[in-house]
């Protein structure tokens, strides 16, 4: 019997892992951005008024 599954080549797997690495920074950003807004807001660089 053949196998009817496409092999990954080297090329394939480069790009997943580029976009694995794409995603978990900016992932990361946006947690640095959030903890950056909670951080402004309780030492009070940000009025609690602005904040919904």
């Amino acid at each position: 019997m053949s196998d009817l599954t496409p092999q990954q080549t080297a090329t394939d797997s480069n790009a997943v892992a580029r976009a694995l690495r794409a995603a978990l920074n900016e992932d990361w950003l946006a947690t640095a951005v959030g903890l950056l807004l909670v951080a402004l807001v309780l030492t009070g660089v940000i009025p609690t008024g602005l904040v919904p």
